[in-house]
């Protein structure tokens, strides 16, 4: 199920190419391809005894069961920052649930219901570093930043806040970025607050890592449907809407972000209105 890093692009060309587009051969079958991130805990968290978790991951599975899919016939797949848009042209996946903000570069190629969750950017650092406590913090001659290429996080970073003396290092994943900070290697990491909360809480990094606290963006996170699929778009948001009126939204946030995260009420869908 997962795609290696390398050559990912270029692996889902070459199975579109060689199948009539299996996006449209699950529906036969009776599943939903859907793409998650699997290595954002709190968020798409593919976990070693093969099941997924998060609050993407609650949201996929109210809008499947809306559309008529139960859990058993749904199909996570895989994707990275950099390849969500070319799954859903190539019908790798029916839809993208994975921390997803909605912008106009990406609406040039692909369609959003939502949005569903508002999220802020931030800054992850080790809780011994007393030498950061503002974006400005990293154009220190000796910081180093980390963040996912093809995020928002990413385009921020280089447009806005990148430090100064030294080139930001930019990775496939985030789970590579929290490595490398960890190590030592950077000094931080960069996303929305929502991932970073859930790195804080993952069991085993308790006491390892902090927040601090800023709020660099705001990320409306939506679900992408392939470009001019008006009809998709339409029940996902009928769905979204009925899981906020119904109160699984907000379960599905205080159970995946826990007690200490301060989110943000839940949006108005509006994207394709």
């Amino acid at each position: 199920m997962k795609v290696p890093q390398a050559g990912a692009v270029a692996a889902v060309i070459a199975l579109t190419l060689t199948t009539a587009g299996c996006g449209g051969d699950d529906e036969a079958k009776g599943t939903l391809a859907v793409g998650i991130k699997f290595d954002q805990p709190g968020i798409g968290m593919r976990e070693s005894d093969g099941t997924f978790t998060g609050f993407d991951v609650d949201v996929a599975t109210y809008i499947a069961k809306e559309l008529g899919y139960k859990p058993d016939q749904i199909e996570f797949k895989q994707v990275y920052s950099n390849d969500r848009e070319l799954l859903l042209q190539y019908n790798e996946v029916k839809f993208v649930a994975a921390s997803y903000s909605i912008n106009d570069k990406r609406k040039e190629k692909v369609d959003f219901a939502g949005p569903y969750f508002v999220a802020h950017q931030d800054l992850l650092i080790r809780a011994d570093d007393t030498s950061i406590a503002k974006a400005e913090d990293l154009n220190a001659p000796t910081k180093r930043l980390c963040s996912v290429t093809g995020s928002t996080s990413a385009d921020n970073l280089k447009n806005n806040m990148a430090p100064k003396s030294a080139k930001p290092l930019e990775v496939a994943g985030y789970s590579e970025c929290l490595v490398a900070l960890q190590d030592r290697l950077v000094d931080a990491m960069t996303t929305d607050n929502s991932i970073l909360a859930g790195y804080v809480a993952r069991k085993g990094n308790e006491g390892k890592f902090k927040l601090t606290g800023q709020s660099l963006s705001t990320e409306n996170y939506g679900i992408g449907v392939k470009k001019g699929n008006k009809e998709l778009q339409g029940k996902i948001n009928d769905a979204l809407k009925k899981m906020i009126a119904d109160g699984s939204w907000e379960a599905a946030v205080q159970k995946n972000f826990g007690a200490d995260y301060k989110y943000e009420p839940a949006p108005a869908v509006t994207a394709g209105s």
